[in-house]
């Protein structure tokens, strides 16, 4: 029997502090799975949706984007965090015209991102009006009528802005853009902006191409594994799998983090018998206790030691890359003292893993958003790209580059031209392939949106998913922002921070989930998707619909193109809602490597994207047209006295801004998230107490706007083996204490992972 959802929201004096685990999943992640699943949609419900996941025939977990492994597949090809995604979306909660009438917006305003999240699914249009108190029924038409005015009666296109998270298809995604473009900007902010746009920036200089550069098959069979700024137990489980399975191989790991973090330490597959009852894998060789920010300064010294040891693969390095002596003579003067201060490791800590890259013939370097949040997260990621060249271990067999993305089709997203800045091949492809012109001048990458919206120069939002308002920088002026919008849209499946933080108008557009079937004209439809290592592959969903009044992604961008641009346009918008194969012909036309794509996504497996450095040791989409090394200049993130260095992170129990519960079970956290992590050297040294409640406030005095204190209040102190003189708390409670214009060099992501922050005592 499912349970309805809570009446009362979170009270955080009810949380609870213990030890943290060793381990992860084993019998307690199967466990909370079905413990889930049965509460969201019941038992019936539960076996028959997550028997469904991930499969061929499946659909794509809404969650994270590891991907599935080619040929066969378990029967459970799940972890417990994507089972609570899809309990979320498959739930039988709904929120309906009852529910806003009794709950003002005022009252919606007032709860947590749980209590919106733990609702349910929205099951109709929704408007909020100026100068109303609740949101009431709107009829599809009469929404699509409204957006359409307010777009059409703006002074420029560039005033509205057009919003994509990760879970989008790329069927809609590439409509979408079609839609903006042909509208006339190409304002198109999406999630990446704030998490992997470093990687993609450091890639593109020195790979030529954004994206990783391994396979699944490629971890399997890699000697040397180092794991960075991530956690995998939490924010892609499925990783563990693949981690158990090369240390079977025989691979060494090597786990690079300020905290330590149970999945990498060991891991009890639920998959087999030494997962449930025995003591499972031990996966790190060695753990890396680095200093937040300090992952530059770390492998500037691997490439001094491994120069100094001759360890270079000179034939590579020759054949392949340019910028070669330039990264030698810098490297060459490094200087150790700013190593240490840097990293706070040991000599010989350093010395060690250097020596494990010398001594691998076969080495894997993944990371995610530790290192992309940083003032200097692309040269950071540059200096792994320079001990990978160094090595030449990109174009091998179990060797390479591995950013590894978070969110579900984020990457497909980006592919499908969801980028302000695309180049201008595809533009070039978009309007010989339409007959369309689309305009050329970049738009607004997600912080650019914000000031736009801040500064009155953009006065339309419009959301295809995502928990915009919740997922930002520096709360208070991302909500400010959107409040001073003349209409705020968002196509959502379920209720959230975004949709009670609203322009003078609002509109809510409830869409279709992964789980669920799209029935058009042609018939049911499936949609496509594109994993974390470019792997593009079907989706299709087997539930009935949570609503009648739902549409579909694509449903919804055609019928709002054909209101907004006229039904003389010359893109078919018609024809791609009937017929979902329609949109792939016209993919396959326009986007690169996609040829021929209907029939290749049609494979038991999909496809997998061209990466001429990975397939073929080709680099001309560099300027050089060689694999670039750079020289960068060593940052040293040097915090005042009695301050720390604070990361944003997940807790076990959410997946971006969704919050599925309030445990975090390998922290040793129950019953909250207003928490902040500090290490007992520094709660000494600083004079706290753990336990005590505390006022974080985080101090940028380069702030253009004057405003050189952000405050978060009333966060429990947890003891914890966190890297001296750093701190973490959860997002998006944290997202207060960072700056909007504290952002990474070239790439413009927030620096959400090196916050110079105090704790004070509340009175």
């Amino acid at each position: 029997m499912t349970r309805k959802p809570p009446q009362q929201d979170v009270d955080e004096s009810r949380i609870e502090v213990g030890k943290p685990k060793g381990w992860a999943a084993g019998i307690p992640g199967v466990a909370v799975s079905l413990k889930r699943g049965v509460e969201q949609m019941g038992v019936a419900r539960t076996a028959s949706t997550l028997r469904l996941l991930n499969q061929r025939e499946g659909f794509d977990c809404p969650g994270c984007a590891w991907p599935e492994p080619q040929g066969h597949r378990k029967l459970a090809e799940f972890c417990e965090n994507g089972a609570k995604a899809v309990a979320e979306e498959a739930t039988r909660r709904r929120v309906g015209r009852e529910f806003f009438a009794e709950h003002p917006i005022a009252d919606l305003a007032d709860k947590t991102d749980f209590w919106l999240g733990q609702q349910g699914r929205i099951t109709e249009p929704f408007v909020l009006r100026d100068g109303a108190t609740h949101y009431e029924p709107i009829a599809w038409d009469a929404a699509f009528r409204l957006v359409a005015e307010h777009l059409n009666g703006l002074a420029s296109p560039d005033e509205a802005v057009f919003y994509t998270s990760g879970r989008t298809s790329n069927e809609a995604a590439f409509l979408y853009q079609l839609l903006v473009r042909s509208y006339g900007t190409n304002n198109l902010p999406d999630c990446s902006n704030m998490c992997h746009e470093s990687s993609g920036a450091a890639l593109s200089a020195t790979t030529g191409i954004g994206k990783g550069s391994v396979s699944i098959d490629d971890v399997h069979h890699a000697d040397l594994i180092v794991v960075m700024g991530q956690n995998p137990g939490t924010n892609h489980p499925r990783m563990l799998s693949a981690l158990e399975e090369a240390k079977g191989n025989g691979a060494k790991i090597v786990a690079i983090n300020p905290l330590p973090e149970a999945g990498l330490m060991r891991f009890k597959n639920p998959q087999n018998v030494r997962g449930l009852v025995g003591k499972g894998t031990p996966l790190a060789d060695e753990f890396v206790q680095i200093k937040l920010g300090g992952d530059q300064a770390l492998f500037q010294a691997i490439g001094n030691l491994l120069l100094s040891w001759g360890a270079e693969d000179t034939a590579f390095i020759e054949r392949y890359t340019h910028g070669f002596e330039d990264y030698r003579a810098h490297v060459a003067e490094l200087d150790w003292d700013s190593v240490d201060e840097a990293t706070g490791l040991s000599r010989e800590q350093v010395e060690l893993v250097a020596r494990m890259f010398a001594d691998s013939e076969r080495t894997i370097v993944c990371w995610a958003m530790g290192l992309t949040q940083h003032k200097h997260s692309v040269p950071s990621i540059q200096e792994i790209t320079n001990v990978v060249l160094l090595r030449g271990m990109i174009g091998k067999p179990g060797a390479g580059l591995c950013p590894v993305r978070g969110h579900s089709n984020v990457q497909g997203d980006r592919t499908m031209g969801i980028w302000e800045k695309m180049p201008e091949k595809f533009m070039s492809a978009l309007e010989q392939e339409f007959s369309i012109r689309v305009p050329r001048k970049h738009g607004f990458d997600t912080v650019a949106a914000i000031r736009a919206m801040r500064d009155g120069d953009a006065r339309v939002f419009f959301a295809v998913g995502g928990n915009f308002v919740a997922a930002s920088p520096d709360t208070a002026v991302t909500e400010k922002a959107m409040r001073g919008c003349d209409l705020t849209v968002h196509v959502s499946t379920k209720l959230n921070r975004s949709h009670v933080v609203t322009g003078r108008v609002a509109l809510v557009l409830p869409t279709l989930g992964r789980t669920e079937s799209d029935l058009q004209h042609s018939g049911e439809q499936f949609v496509t998707v594109e994993d974390s290592m470019s792997v593009v592959h079907r989706s299709r969903g087997r539930l009935a619909p949570a609503s009648d009044d739902l549409l579909s992604e694509v449903s919804i961008v055609c019928r709002l193109a054909r209101e907004v641009l006229g039904t003389e346009h010359p893109v078919p918008w018609e024809e791609f809602e009937k017929d979902y194969d329609t949109i792939r012909d016209r993919i396959a036309n326009v986007v690169p490597g996609c040829s021929d794509y209907n029939a290749r996504v049609r494979q038991p497996d999909g496809f997998v994207l061209p990466h001429a450095p990975r397939d073929a040791r080709e680099f001309n989409a560099t300027k050089s047209g060689k694999a670039n090394f750079t020289a960068n200049e060593l940052t040293v993130l040097r915090v005042p006295e009695g301050r720390l260095l604070l990361q944003t992170m997940r807790s076990h129990d959410q997946y971006n801004t969704t919050i599925y519960g309030l445990d975090d079970r390998y922290r040793g956290v129950k019953d909250g998230r207003r928490v902040v992590f500090v290490s007992p050297t520094d709660l000494t040294s600083l004079g706290f107490a753990d336990g005590e409640v505390v006022d974080i406030v985080s101090e940028w005095p380069d702030d253009p706007t004057g405003v050189t204190d952000r405050r978060a209040e009333s966060f429990r102190i947890v003891s914890y083996p966190t890297a001296v003189g750093c701190a973490a708390a959860y997002f998006p409670e944290a997202n207060s204490l960072v700056p909007l214009d504290s952002t990474a060099t070239t790439s413009n992501t927030p620096t959400s992972k090196s916050i110079v922050v105090r704790l004070e005592h509340r009175a």
